[in-house]
């Protein structure tokens, strides 16, 4: 018989409460790589690619619980593999050894994918899960200082990753990690992020559906076009998600510890 599990949004609340800030930093190169790189889709291109809302998620939650470096300058959360298991979803319709095997899985995908580093301790019980650079590179995990996207806990606090695709989720972190507004041209999606127009397209109409970005229709000038003119798109983040909000939401949490 399973033992009874609390439940998963609690175990999720309680890494975030950990934490010190309101939002998690994401390096803009696990989007894609800089001006110049041979190309320019960042390690998420893997995720949209296999369809792997599940290890995203699983991800971005490793990324935000681990607020702070250890001594020797390494970035870490030590959870035992049920607790894992649970903060993922994993025990949602599903027993205790295929939610464990499902953790276990999605660890191996993000060891894989060069993303996190992945030790048993206390007698393999629980599993310590390390950052490593957000490139994708393997090579030691730097907090990003500048070139980065903020992700807000509200993603979680509001229960939009259970209701979130994956093309919505990817442009999300894409128009994060622009100054806002912004013109995304779908067709340039390839090139720039890895994955299809029509992905980025619906991405973009889940997020203005479910009323987290804004989208703007304008002419621009181009004197050799048919007419002179071309209608673009620009795409703003929406509150809580917008850097505004984060910053309020930040100076928020600063002034509660000092209370």
């Amino acid at each position: 018989m399973s033992e009874e599990q609390i439940d998963w949004r609690e175990t999720i609340d309680c890494l975030l409460d950990r934490t010190k800030r309101p939002f998690v930093p994401i390096d803009k190169m696990f989007v894609q790589m800089p001006r110049g790189s041979v190309k320019r889709k960042g390690p998420l291109a893997t995720f949209v690619k296999n369809g792997d809302l599940r290890g995203l998620k699983a991800y971005l939650l490793i990324v935000a619980s681990a607020s702070s470096a250890d001594e020797n300058g390494e970035w870490h959360t030590t959870l035992s593999l049920q607790a894992w298991a649970r903060a993922f979803g994993c025990f949602e319709q599903a027993s205790e050894q295929s939610a464990k095997t499902a953790a276990g899985k999605i660890f191996a995908r993000l060891e894989k994918r060069g993303l996190i580093k992945r030790m048993h301790e206390g007698g393999k019980r629980d599993v310590r899960v390390q950052l490593l650079a957000q490139d994708g590179s393997g090579q030691d995990y730097q907090r990003p200082k500048t070139g980065f996207l903020r992700l807000s806990h509200e993603f979680w606090k509001s229960k939009l990753d259970e209701r979130i695709s994956l093309p919505a989720l990817a442009m999300l972190l894409v128009i994060l990690g622009e100054r806002q507004p912004c013109e995304l041209p779908s067709e340039r999606m390839p090139d720039w992020y890895g994955w299809s127009a029509d992905t980025a397209e619906r991405g973009f109409h889940e997020l203005v559906h479910l009323g987290i970005i804004n989208k703007q229709s304008r002419s621009k000038k181009t004197p050799l076009s048919p007419t002179g003119f071309t209608k673009v798109n620009e795409y703003s983040v929406l509150p809580p998600y917008d850097r505004s909000s984060q910053e309020q939401a930040l100076r928020k949490q600063k002034r509660g510890r000092h209370e």
